[in-house]
C-alpha cells in the first residue's frame, strides 16, 4: 500500500492508536488521531511527539468532521467495527481497516496468527520459543505486547511474524470482495490480511460485552482465515465441534490437532497446537519438546507468586473467562479459595458449577459483578463479598489454611477498577508480597 501523502485517520488513541500513528508517518502519511476518551489517553512524550509532527488530536468523542478528509481510516481494537465513525466513512467511501490489517499491508514476511477464546498467548509465546529453537527468527506482536504496527517496519532480519489475534482485532477484517474495498483496492493497492499459518485454538464464551451474541463473537473469530489460499494452511482444534466445522468454510489446506489421540505426555492441547505447526515448518518434534519443557507459563496465567506458611498464593489475572478459571480449578489438586469478580462479560458462569463444587472452599467475590457471581455460586460454597482486591486477599489469607491455594481467578474483565488485566495481576502480588 502507497499512503505517501494520504490522509489517514485513527480512531482510538491508545497503544495501538499510538504505534499506528507513528507508522503513518514513518510512511510520509498524514496521521491524525481521534480519541474516545480526554488527553490522559495519551503519554506526554507521545502528546509532544504529535505535536512536533503536526499531527491532529481529537478528544472526548469522535465526529464525522474528523473524517471528513481520510483517505483510510483506521480502528484501534478498542473500537467496534460498527461504531459511528465506521459509519460516517463507509458513506463516504472511505477504506476502513483495522490495526492488523494495515499494518499487514507493509509486512512481506509469512505471518503466523493464532486465536481462540483461551490460551492463545500461552500458545503465541511457544511458537516464537519453538521458531528461535529451530534456528528460525521470530517477532512476537499482537494481542501480546506491542501492537503489529510497531514491529512491522523492521522485520529485515525476522523470517516468522506469530500473531496473537483477538476478536476485536480480526473483526474489522475485510474479505476479498468486500464492497469497502472497490475504490481502495485501485487508489491505494491494498490486501487483505493473510496469514501463512492461522490456528483456531478452541471457542467458548467470550467478549459478549462486545459481540451482541456468540455468533457474531464466532464470524469475527472465522476471519482469520478469511483471505487464505489453497497454499496456506489453517490449524483446527479437532476436540472442538465449532472450530472442527471450520474446515468447511476454508479455502487453506486443514491441519487438525488433538490431545486426545496423543501419548500421555502430550495431551495439554496447546502443546499439541504447536506441535502441529511446527510439523508444518518441518520442525523436529524433539525441538517442541524442548521448547515446553523449558517453558516456565505466562504470567498472571496460573502464576505462583509465594508460599506463605504453607498457603500458595495463584495469580490467574488472566483468567477473563468462565473456561479460563474452570482450566485453573481442573489444575490446581489442593483446596481452592477463590478469589473472582470484576466486570461482567455478559458469561454464564453455570459453566464451573462442579468444579467449584468440587474444588472451592471459599469464595471472595469483588467487582460490579459480585451479585451475579453470588447467584451463581452462593448455594453451592461459602461465598462474600468484598470491598476490593486488597479486602479480598486479606480475607482469603486469613481463613485458608495449609496446604490451601489462595487462587485470584477473576472470570470478568478487569475495566471496573484497574486498566488491564496485567495491572490487576500486578496488583494482586504486590498485596500478596506485603503479607506476614
Amino acid at each position: 500500500m502507497e499512503i505517501t501523502g494520504k490522509q489517514v485517520t485513527i480512531f482510538g488513541g491508545k497503544r495501538s492508536g499510538t504505534a499506528l500513528a507513528r507508522l503513518v508517518t514513518a510512511l510520509h502519511g498524514k496521521a491524525k488521531i481521534s480519541e474516545q476518551g480526554g488527553e490522559d489517553c495519551l503519554t506526554e512524550e507521545f502528546k509532544g511527539w504529535a505535536t512536533d509532527r503536526r499531527i491532529a488530536l481529537e478528544f472526548n468523542g469522535h465526529t464525522p468532521e474528523f473524517v471528513g478528509d481520510s483517505d483510510i481510516v483506521v480502528l484501534s481494537p478498542g473500537v467496534r467495527f460498527h461504531a459511528p465513525p465506521v459509519q460516517w466513512a463507509n458513506k463516504k467511501g472511505i477504506l476502513v481497516l483495522g490495526e492488523i490489517e494495515f499494518a499487514s499491508q507493509f509486512c512481506d514476511k509469512p505471518i503466523i496468527a493464532v486465536t481462540g477464546s483461551n490460551g492463545k498467548t500461552t500458545v503465541a509465546i511457544l511458537i516464537r520459543n519453538m521458531l528461535e529453537e529451530a534456528g528460525h527468527r521470530a517477532c512476537l506482536c499482537g494481542n501480546v505486547g506491542s501492537p503489529f504496527s510497531d514491529y512491522v517496519l523492521h522485520l529485515k532480519d525476522i523470517d516468522y511474524v506469530v500473531l496473537e489475534t483477538s476478536s476485536y482485532q480480526l473483526e474489522s477484517i475485510l474479505g476479498p470482495h468486500s464492497p469497502f474495498r472497490t475504490r481502495a483496492d485501485s487508489d491505494l493497492s491494498v490486501k487483505g490480511f493473510r496469514p501463512y499459518i492461522a490456528a483456531v485454538l478452541n471457542f467458548s464464551q467470550n467478549h459478549l460485552d462486545r459481540h451482541k451474541d456468540l455468533e457474531e463473537y464466532l464470524q469475527a473469530k472465522k476471519r482469520i482465515f478469511l483471505n487464505q489460499e489453497s497454499n496456506d494452511f489453517l490449524v483446527l482444534n479437532d476436540e472442538d465441534p465449532q472450530v472442527r466445522d471450520l474446515s468447511s468454510q476454508s479455502k487453506s489446506h486443514i491441519v487438525y490437532f488433538n490431545a486426545s489421540l496423543n501419548d500421555q505426555e502430550m495431551t495439554n492441547p496447546n502443546h499439541c497446537a504447536v506441535l502441529a505447526i511446527g510439523r508444518i515448518l518441518g520442525i523436529d518434534a524433539r525441538c517442541c519438546r524442548k521448547v515446553f519443557n523449558a517453558f516456565k507459563g505466562v504470567e498472571h496465567r496460573l502464576e505462583k507468586v509465594r508460599c506463605l506458611d504453607g498457603i500458595d498464593f495463584i495469580n490467574d489475572s488472566k483468567a477473563t473467562t468462565a473456561e479460563a478459571a474452570l482450566w485453573a480449578l481442573k489444575n490446581i489438586d489442593q483446596p481452592i479459595v477463590m478469589i473472582c469478580g470484576g466486570r461482567d462479560k455478559n458469561i454464564d458462569f453455570s459453566v464451573l458449577t462442579e468444579a467449584v463444587r468440587m474444588k472451592v472452599k471459599k469464595m471472595y467475590v469483588i467487582g460490579e459483578a459480585r451479585a451475579k457471581i453470588r447467584e451463581a455460586f452462593d448455594q453451592l460454597i461459602s461465598l462474600e463479598e468484598c470491598d476490593g482486591l486488597e479486602d479480598a486477599v486479606l480475607r482469603a489469607r486469613q481463613n485458608a489454611s495449609k496446604r490451601d491455594c489462595v487462587l485470584l481467578s477473576p472470570m470478568c474483565a478487569s475495566f471496573d477498577m484497574f486498566a488491564d488485566f496485567e495491572e490487576r495481576g500486578r496488583a494482586f502480588k504486590e498485596i500478596v508480597h506485603r503479607l506476614n
